[in-house]
């Protein structure tokens, strides 16, 4: 069992914690989506972009920027906009560029205005509160060694079919 560790295998303890994390991450995320979806009518998708052109310099984006900042494909970036379009949360715009700006609407923005401080109570309550200031602080930093792991990964040693393309 030595060995283990050192091969493609994940020792028991590699193992448990790895789907410990799984469990947790998926745990969070639905029930978070079930709250956005049953009081205020939005998917967790709704909310990412609806957060991102919140904070967006006025309110727009490019949909290349926006499928940058959520790593969505092209096709599910324009499929999700035409549905957020129809419910009058988004607007796109012509511009003097090749292609429209994605604007939120103030539909949009009062949907994002009215959901992000329960997002954010949940998000304290969940996760801030039960990690506590320096097992947070740790998180972090380990999310942010990881992420920049693999844009390493991706930028020297990842087949091009397999880096996505936002």
């Amino acid at each position: 069992m030595d060995d283990v560790g050192k091969g493609p295998w994940l020792d028991d303890d590699e193992q448990k914690a790895w789907r410990s994390y799984l469990l947790m991450n998926k745990t969070l995320e639905t029930h978070m989506e079930r709250h956005l979806q049953r009081e205020f009518g939005l998917s967790k998708s709704d909310f990412e972009i609806l957060v991102n052109l919140s904070e967006a310099e006025n309110g727009r984006m490019r949909a290349f920027e926006l499928g940058r900042a959520t790593q969505w494909e092209k096709s599910r970036m324009s499929h999700h906009l035409t549905r957020m379009e129809k419910r009058g949360l988004i607007r796109r715009e012509a511009c003097q560029a090749r292609y429209p700006e994605v604007v939120i609407t103030a539909e949009g923005q009062a949907a994002i205005e009215a959901c992000a401080p329960q997002q954010a109570a949940r998000i304290r309550e969940f996760f801030v509160d039960v990690f506590g200031p320096e097992r947070l602080a740790e998180l972090g930093k380990a999310g942010d060694e990881v992420v920049e792991t693999i844009r390493r990964h991706e930028e020297n040693d990842c087949p091009p079919e397999v880096r996505g393309t936002c």
